[in-house]
This record gives structure tokens, C-alpha cells and sequence, in this order.
């Protein structure tokens, strides 16, 4: 029973959250085009998945979030094992990437858009730069923090450079590896929708952006809410991920 009961906890707070907003709506005097009931927002939700509409923006929304986080990512998982490995790498680009990482990749967009234009490119190129560096980040500190017995042994038996970092780096740092991976999923998605609300075509971002203009409040939430969802359901898999490839952790 405390199990179940603390399974069902977890709905506690949305729940919450959507008797509060129904009363609001009801009795707290905003204008129902402002704030508009959940009961309502849910009928915009079926209409605009019966037309297809919202199966079209949130298709062209995760399509670049795939394309941006792989980018993202082939680049950061290599440049952040060599960033620890390489005193060379460190000493000639890590002021230089400690720098980059802390500027927003929000306030990046606009740049990007003069570089790029408002097509594909840029919106695929924020979301890998917003992936990059948690990843690069946890690979660098994650390859820094295996005890230095483990290459030490490689030492001794010589093993190459592409070994060292296949059968040693990369196993012993995989923990913080995949906890980068999940934290700059997050990050990326943000961003992503970030983006298509200042320039695009197609996407959640766009279509709350167009929704808002249009005054279709029902709309705005939405894409608001799918877009939570969308970021719980990418995170709650990469925690699922962790617990099944790290199990063992939890009997040392």
C-alpha cells in the first residue's frame, strides 16, 4: 500500500495545479479570453490533433531536436574526453570553452539568425550548441574523476591511445557521461522552443508564437502544456535509462 500510494503522489501536485486553475478561470475574474478554462484547452488539444495540425509542429519540432542534440553531442563526447586526456587540448582551449559555456544560447539567437537566416540551419545549430558543452562538460569531468590506477594499468600494458579511451575513459566516466547527456536534452529542448517562437515556419515555439498573436489563448496553453510534456516524457526516459544501465550502482 505505501508503495501505491506513493506512485500516486506524484499526481498530487498537477492536480492540484489544475483545480486551481479551473477556479481561477471560474471565479477570479480574469476574462476568459486571458485565461481560459482547462476544459476548453483540452477541446483546442483534440481539435488540433484531429487536423493533424499539432502532430505536424511537434514532428517538425523533435525532427531538429534529433538532428541539433546529435550534432551536439558527436562533437562535446570526443572534445571532452580530450580535454581531459590532453594537456595540449586543455591548456590551448579550455579558457576559451570555459568562457563559451557560460553565454546563453537564448541570447546567441540572434546572431545565429544574421549568420544563418531563419531556416533549418540555425535552429538545428542552437540546439547542438546548447548540447554541446553539458556534454563536453561532463565528459571532460567525468574522464578527470577515474582514479588514476586505471591508467596507470593501461600504462603497463601499453594499450593505444583509441583503446585507452574505448575500454578505460569511456566505461569508467559512462555515470556522469549519460547525466550529461539527460541535463543537455533538457537544455537543447528549451532552446529549441525558444528559437521557433522569435523565427520559424513550423514547431510548437511557432505555433504559440502565431497563436499569441492571433489572441488564441487556448492555443498558447496548448502548445505550453505539450511542451512540458514533451520535456518530462525526454527526461523521465533518460532517468529510466540511468537506473537500468547504472543498476548497479544501487548495491554497492
Amino acid at each position: 500500500m505505501p508503495v501505491v500510494l506513493s506512485r500516486l503522489s506524484g499526481f498530487a501536485s498537477p492536480l492540484a495545479l489544475l483545480v486551481a486553475w479551473a477556479l481561477l478561470a471560474a471565479f477570479g475574474g480574469f476574462p476568459s479570453q486571458l485565461l481560459v478554462p482547462p476544459l476548453e484547452v483540452y477541446r483546442t488539444f483534440l481539435e488540433l490533433l484531429g487536423s493533424g495540425e499539432l502532430r505536424e509542429h511537434l514532428g517538425n519540432s523533435l525532427s531538429r531536436l534529433a538532428l541539433g542534440f546529435s550534432l551536439g553531442v558527436l562533437g562535446g563526447l570526443p572534445f571532452g574526453i580530450a580535454l581531459a586526456l590532453s594537456k595540449t587540448v586543455e591548456a590551448y582551449c579550455a579558457p576559451l570553452f570555459q568562457v563559451l559555456r557560460q553565454i546563453p544560447s537564448i541570447a546567441l539567437i540572434p546572431m545565429f539568425i544574421l549568420f544563418f537566416g531563419v531556416e533549418e540551419t540555425f535552429k538545428v545549430l542552437i540546439v547542438a550548441k546548447a548540447a554541446f558543452f553539458p556534454v563536453a562538460l561532463a565528459a571532460s569531468e567525468g574522464v578527470k574523476g577515474i582514479p588514476r590506477r586505471y591508467f596507470e594499468v593501461a600504462e603497463v600494458y601499453r594499450l593505444p591511445l583509441s583503446s585507452l579511451v574505448r575500454d578505460v575513459a569511456f566505461p569508467a566516466a559512462a555515470p556522469p557521461i549519460v547525466t550529461g547527456l539527460r541535463i543537455s536534452l533538457s537544455r537543447a529542448w528549451m532552446v529549441l522552443v525558444a528559437a521557433e517562437l522569435l523565427a520559424a515556419d513550423s514547431g510548437l515555439g511557432q505555433m504559440i508564437e502565431m497563436s499569441r498573436q492571433m489572441m488564441r489563448i487556448d492555443v498558447v496553453m496548448v502548445g505550453v502544456v505539450v511542451t512540458g510534456l514533451v520535456g518530462f516524457t525526454l527526461d523521465y526516459g533518460f532517468r529510466l535509462l540511468e537506473r537500468r544501465l547504472f543498476r548497479w550502482k544501487s548495491d554497492l
